[in-house]
């Protein structure tokens, strides 16, 4: 566990990064490739109906992609998403005469606002009892598709639907739809390295850390959520352009499930295996046609087939590929970063950069924390500590947001933070780690760190670029030791290491305050020297850190002040050599004959 950070070499240059445009080159030129090939090659109508479903149903999977694959939320209503585009554009072109466009629009956008609406009424419940109300919306939407035949003709479905004046034929319609998948496609293949994405990709990894990181958890599912419906939307909207006809029955929560399993078979988390999975599921069937006449052994072929990918491929075709290259990627050492770690905490407030009072917690009659009060001195190191139950980690969790107090106030820095949710706190400038590590399991050391450097409010990212946010966490990752590891996935680093890259993402934030609960927890005496000499390091740049720990000898050298609780409450506080000499804090720790 190394932290020889100190001997950062400054002079190397900046890596600047290849424009994605450019980079991407490649893949816009086969896009035009796949364009003119279903604009000029000829198809009979049997092939170019299952090119069109293709094309059409993988913009709808690429939603799932977004809210399943990137934020990890489940979604078994995209069928119903697909079916407003398709009735919009069906509705609009065929009863009313109004412009294509117009109506895919108007399809988008209505499965956009039902997606959020539906999002902002049953994310907070998660797992399976999201997936429970978005069966039971499928099944509302399919309902009213059948019954309110005065809107959607009922039964009979809806046909002569029109298309643009530019795409009047199947085979040009069917080449505009490729090019609306490759254009889409390549917006959800980049979405994992925008802010979004990455805020996604830590929600599905760690909630709880994703919010201490900055993360406004909820408002990152919703806007998954609503993504994904919008793009259910508009692969609706041009699936009913495509085929000239709809009806409800191809809305179905059984056409939700096929979705579902398009995206888990290619897989979920990558564009490209969604295509895969789309393709797979609806040429085997055409593969498979010379059974249909033994209807049992069809579908257990069939099914046969879906099992062994998922049982061998758990992350889908692409999600294997994937994992291959990944750790191939993994073995390439990182550049250095182009300059030392700069820790420049802002100073708004007085000497105390926290200020506590009278903070209590009661989980019914227990009284976790009782009326306790603290004052964290700025630029120097303060212990909280304690018997095992005394309402530390307690206390930690509601200085950060992750409980709600039940009476007493918090002041970070002159700023009342006391009802502020845990992203809110970390924009006004708190940075925490956890005792039981916390860290985006599917990223890179790397990666976790830039979700750390993009804190709201942080002013040492420059304009906030790529290249910025990458300096800053490689910066940090070499502070504490691990800088030629950057490309690595955590999941590869020791338990200690891994407590290292979690210290690296507060710092990347550049913190007012930095909470530490337990680091020197599962570490050995080295490993505790080690983490002694980067305290101090840490402190000499002038940031206040609040640490919580057991092991007294690093308590007794890292930290000048001291607060003691017991049972909830605080029974010393002051100097470290004198509150460790107190009778009452001996007594707690070692008990009375």
């Amino acid at each position: 566990m190394s932290m020889s950070g100190e001997h950062i070499q400054t002079s190397t240059p900046a890596v600047r990064m290849t424009p994605s445009i450019l980079r991407h080159a490649p893949y816009f030129v086969l896009a035009a490739i796949a364009v003119a090939a279903a604009a000029t090659m000829s198809f009979d109508g049997y092939i170019l109906n299952i090119l069109m479903q293709a094309a059409t149903f993988s913009i709808a999977v690429f939603g799932l992609s977004v809210v399943l694959g990137l934020c990890g939320q489940i979604n078994l209503a995209q069928a119903a998403f697909f079916g407003f585009g398709a009735y919009a554009v069906a509705i609009g072109t065929s009863d009313y005469q109004i412009s294509f466009w117009l109506c895919l629009v108007a399809g988008a956008l209505l499965a956009l606002l039902a997606g959020a609406v539906l999002g902002m009424t049953t994310l907070k419940l998660g797992g399976h009892y999201l997936a429970m109300v978005t069966i039971s919306f499928q099944q509302i939407v399919t309902l009213v598709m059948i019954n309110a035949i005065w809107l959607t003709h009922g039964p009979d479905g809806v046909g002569k639907i029109g298309r643009p004046a530019l795409f009047q034929s199947q085979q040009s319609f069917l080449a505009f739809c490729v090019g609306a998948l490759a254009l889409i496609g390549y917006l959800v293949w980049h979405m994992p390295d925008t802010r979004l994405g990455r805020a996604m990709r830590a929600v599905r990894d760690n909630e709880l850390a994703a919010g201490v990181a900055g993360i406004d958890v909820y408002r990152t599912k919703v806007a998954a959520f609503a993504i994904s419906a919008l793009l259910g939307g508009i692969g609706g909207g041009l699936f009913a352009g495509g085929f000239a006809y709809v009806s409800p029955d191809q809305f179905s929560f059984a056409e939700s499930i096929i979705f579902l399993t398009m995206a888990l078979l290619g897989g979920v988390a990558s564009p490209i295996g969604v295509v895969i999975g789309t393709g797979l599921l609806i040429l085997i069937p055409e593969w498979l046609r010379f059974l249909k006449s033994l209807p049992g052994l069809y579908l257990a072929i069939y099914g046969l087939f879906v099992i062994l990918i998922v049982r061998f491929m758990p992350d889908g075709i692409w999600g294997f590929v994937q994992e291959v290259l990944t750790r191939w990627r993994a073995k390439m050492p990182a550049a250095p970063a182009s300059a030392a770690l700069q820790l420049v905490p802002a100073r708004t407030g007085g000497d105390m950069v926290l200020e506590v009072t009278g903070l209590s917690k009661h989980f019914g009659g227990l009284k976790a924390v009782d009326n306790v009060d603290i004052s964290v001195r700025r630029g120097g190191v303060h212990a909280l500590i304690g018997p095992n139950g005394s309402g530390k980690t307690t206390t930690l969790n509601m200085l950060s947001g992750l409980y709600k107090v039940t009476s007493g106030r918090i002041l970070l820095d002159g700023t009342d933070v006391t009802n502020m949710p845990a992203h809110q706190r970390t924009a006004a400038g708190l940075g925490r780690t956890f005792q039981n590590i916390r860290l985006f399991r599917s990223m890179t050391a790397l990666e976790n760190v830039v979700i750390g450097a993009e804190r709201p409010g942080n002013t040492l990212i420059g304009d906030g670029s790529a290249e910025a946010l990458t300096q800053r966490a490689l910066s940090a990752l070499a502070f504490v030791g691990l800088g030629p590891r950057a490309n690595e996935l955590v999941s590869s680093f020791s338990y200690g290491h891994q407590r290292l890259i979690e210290i690296a993402r507060a710092l990347a934030g550049n913190p007012v305050l930095l909470l530490l609960d337990e680091p020197a927890a599962g570490l050995n005496s080295s490993e505790k020297v080690e983490l002694h000499d980067l305290l101090k390091r840490i402190a000499a740049q002038g940031l206040t850190i609040l640490i919580i720990d057991h092991d007294m000898t690093l308590v007794r050298e890292a930290a000048q002040h001291i607060t003691v609780l017991n049972f909830g409450r605080r029974i010393a506080d002051g100097e470290s050599l004198a509150v460790l000499q107190h009778p009452d804090v001996i007594t707690a720790y070692l008990g009375t004959e």
